[in-house]
C-alpha cells in the first residue's frame, strides 16, 4: 500500500449514531448517586425521575403547559404510544424520507389499518411540507437519522392547524432548534445527542395533544404501556415521574449527569454549536474532495448530527462492498467505530456529530477517511 497513514488518531473513535458517544467528561464514578436497589416509587426514585423531566424542560425551553413523560422502549415506544393513542380521530398524512419514517408508515397503514395519505421522498431529500394539509394529523421525523436529511425549520406548519403533529425528533433534540408551538407530540431518546443509555424514551405533549387524548378513544385495544388516560382524563402521574413500568435508575442517573454536563458548557446554544462545528468539519472536507459528498442534496436540509456520506468516484466498482470495506478498515485501525451506513440506506458512511463528540476527533478522523478510501481504490485495482 502506497498511501501513508495519518500521524494523528481520534482520541475517541466512537462515532456511532446510537447509542452515541458518552459525554467528554464521562466516568462511571459520576453515577455513584444512583439509588440502585431502591424502588422507583420511593421518594428518592420519584425525585430523580421528576428531576429528569424538569431539567429536560429547562434545557430544551419546553413551555410550562406542555407535559413531559419518561416512557418505555426508547423513542420507538414513545412514537408508537402517540400513534396508537391519538390517531384515527382525523385523516392522517404520513411523511417519510428515511427508514424510521417508513417504519411509522408501516405501523399506521398495516397495523392500525388507517386510510392514510402517504408522502415519501428518496434518501437525500425530504418531503415538501408545502404540500401537506395540516388540517389532518401529520406524522414525520424531524431529522432523518438514516438519511442525514432534516427539516430546516417549522415555517410550513401553520399555527392555526386543526390536526395534531406527531414528530419523531430523536436525533434532533438537543442539537436542532425545535419550534414547540408547531409540535403537538415530540419524542426522543436519551441515547442520541446526550449520549445516554438506551431503552428509555421521552414524550412531550402540547395542550392540543392532551385535549386529543381526553376527547378521543381509539377503536383498537391499547396495551398497558401505551395508556396515557384513565376514565377520559390524562394520567398526570406519568408526567411527574410516575413511570408506566420500572425504569433503570442507573440509566436515569446517567441522563441526569449528561444534563448537568450540558448546563456546565453553556446549555442548549452550546450543544447546538458543538454539533454544528462537528458537522461543518465534515462538510468542509467533502467540499474539497471529488470522491465523497453529503447524501443530503440540499444544503439547507443537511443534518448536523447524523451526517450521511456517499462515495462518488467513478473507479468504484461495487458501492456497497466498497463502503463496507472502508468502514471495516477504519474500525480495524481503531480510528472509527460503527460508521457504516444504515442497512436500509444507500451505500456509504454515517458519522455521528452530536454534541458529545469532540470536533478534534472529527478533524483527526478525516485524513484517515481519505487514507482508507485510497487504500480501497488501490486494493480493487
Amino acid at each position: 500500500m502506497t498511501t501513508a497513514q495519518p500521524a494523528t488518531r481520534p482520541a475517541n473513535p466512537r462515532f456511532s449514531s446510537g447509542p452515541c458517544a458518552k459525554i467528554p467528561t464521562y466516568a462511571l464514578e459520576k453515577l455513584a448517586d444512583a439509588p440502585l436497589g431502591r424502588s422507583h416509587r420511593a421518594a428518592v426514585g420519584k425525585a430523580k425521575l421528576k428531576a429528569a423531566i424538569e431539567e429536560t424542560r429547562e434545557l430544551l425551553n419546553i413551555p410550562a403547559d406542555y407535559r413531559i413523560g419518561i416512557v418505555p422502549a426508547s423513542d420507538t415506544g414513545a412514537v408508537e404510544m402517540a400513534m396508537w393513542s391519538m390517531l384515527g380521530a382525523r385523516h392522517v398524512e404520513m411523511l417519510a424520507w428515511e427508514s424510521f419514517g417508513s417504519g411509522w408508515v408501516t405501523d399506521v397503514v398495516k397495523q392500525l389499518k388507517l386510510d392514510a395519505t402517504v408522502k415519501t421522498a428518496d434518501y437525500g431529500q425530504i418531503v415538501d411540507f408545502n404540500t401537506v394539509d395540516f388540517n389532518n394529523d401529520v406524522v414525520f421525523t424531524w431529522n432523518g437519522t438514516t438519511s442525514g436529511c432534516r427539516l430546516p425549520n417549522g415555517d410550513a406548519i401553520p399555527a392555526d392547524r386543526e390536526g395534531i403533529t406527531i414528530c419523531d425528533a430523536t436525533s434532533a433534540a438537543f442539537a436542532q432548534d425545535l419550534p414547540w408551538d408547531k409540535l403537538d407530540v415530540t419524542t426522543f431518546s436519551w441515547q442520541k445527542v446526550m449520549g445516554g443509555e438506551a431503552a428509555h424514551g421521552m414524550i412531550v405533549l402540547s395542550p392540543r395533544a392532551v385535549e386529543r387524548l381526553e376527547s378521543y378513544t381509539p377503536a383498537w385495544p391499547l396495551p398497558k404501556i401505551f395508556r396515557m388516560t384513565k376514565g377520559g382524563k390524562l394520567i398526570e402521574g406519568i408526567f411527574v415521574g410516575e413511570t408506566i413500568n420500572t425504569p433503570s435508575m442507573l440509566a436515569v442517573e446517567d441522563y441526569l449527569v449528561a444534563l448537568d454536563w450540558a448546563r456546565s458548557i453553556g446549555g442548549l446554544k452550546a450543544l447546538f454549536a458543538r454539533a454544528d462545528a462537528n458537522a461543518k468539519a465534515i462538510w468542509d472536507f467533502c467540499a474539497q474532495k471529488d470522491w465523497i459528498a453529503n447524501l443530503a442534496e440540499d444544503d439547507a436540509t443537511r443534518s448536523n448530527t447524523s451526517v450521511c456520506l456517499k462515495f462518488t468516484d467513478d473507479r468504484i466498482k461495487d458501492g456497497a462492498t466498497f463502503a463496507k470495506a472502508v468502514a471495516k478498515r477504519l474500525e480495524k485501525e481503531g480510528v472509527a467505530l460503527d460508521i457504516g451506513a444504515y442497512r436500509d440506506a444507500p451505500a456509504g458512511l454515517r458519522i455521528w456529530c452530536g454534541a458529545t463528540v469532540e470536533t478534534a476527533d472529527i478533524e483527526a478522523l478525516l485524513p484517515w477517511l481519505e487514507w482508507a478510501f485510497e487504500a480501497e481504490i488501490e486494493a480493487q485495482a
